[in-house]
């Protein structure tokens, strides 16, 4: 399906817990000067404005990024790239997963990032064309086999699908276990809605069956509106690195802060 653009989400809730992970993990790979790949298998458009009518219309930016970014150390690795994009971009400008990488990473690393929507790969064309990215108008999660192991083998891997699909929950331990497999020490990260009805449940079930020594982490909130589903989110995560942890706790720490939470 390609009906799902991610400007009418970016910002919320689900969105600052990957995003902070991300930039957190980033942060601390290219501590070690040893090139890295990162691999996307749903990369959007990378750069939102959140001034947009899309985003103004769900509030999910507001009920979002804008009451949890003061809760975050000022130093975290999340609120520099936060910080960056808007001097960049204006300061309603919000970073999206491949530009969180662009902007964490090195000359020396590689972006694969995967994305199948004509509009929103164009858009993601442009955020990136300052970077050496190489992207693709296919399946992502085609392209991610395809791709392992990649070259530098060391690196990370975010698998974030809109799960408009209702067979991704089913396909997507078999998909992760074929690329696991291929790359065993790649981190692998899953992000994951978690809504009423616990239609992840099965999924997560499965996946810590195959990798028992995964990391699990979650956080919840409240829908954003009446007869919204989503209730909170996750990441799984396979080979998650030294301290990763660690921060997820702090991180679930600061969802417990936010106002109705």
């Amino acid at each position: 399906m390609l009906s799902y653009q991610h400007l009418f989400h970016a910002g919320n809730l689900a969105d600052v817990q990957k995003h902070a992970l991300l930039s957190w993990t980033l942060d601390y790979l290219i501590q070690k000067d040893k090139p890295l790949s990162y691999i996307e298998t749903h990369a959007g458009r990378g750069l939102y404005d959140l001034g947009a009518d899309e985003a103004i219309k769900t509030g999910e930016a507001e009920a979002g990024i804008a009451v949890a970014e003061a809760l975050f150390p000022k130093l975290h690795p999340y609120l520099n790239r936060l910080n960056e994009v808007r001097a960049s971009y204006g300061p309603l400008a919000y970073p999206g997963s491949p530009l969180i990488a662009a902007l964490s990473l090195r000359d020396q690393d590689t972006i694969h990032l995967a994305e199948l929507h004509p509009q929103e790969q164009q858009h993601l064309r442009h955020a990136m064309n300052p970077w050496d990215a190489h992207i693709y108008q296919r399946d992502g999660f085609e392209t991610a086999i395809a791709l392992t192991p990649p070259s530098p083998r060391r690196g990370m891997m975010l698998i974030d699908p809109s799960y408009e699909v209702k067979a991704d929950y089913e396909a997507i331990p078999k998909h992760i276990g074929t690329i696991a497999r291929k790359w065993n020490v790649g981190i692998i990260a899953l992000w994951y809605p978690i809504l009423t009805g616990g239609s992840h449940g099965p999924m997560l079930s499965a996946l810590q069956n195959q990798f028992p020594e995964a990391l699990r982490s979650e956080v919840r909130f409240p829908p954003v509106r009446e007869g919204h589903r989503m209730e909170g989110s996750g990441m799984f995560v396979v080979n998650p690195p030294y301290g990763m942890a660690e921060e997820a706790a702090r991180l679930q720490a600061i969802f417990k802060r936010l106002p109705h939470v």
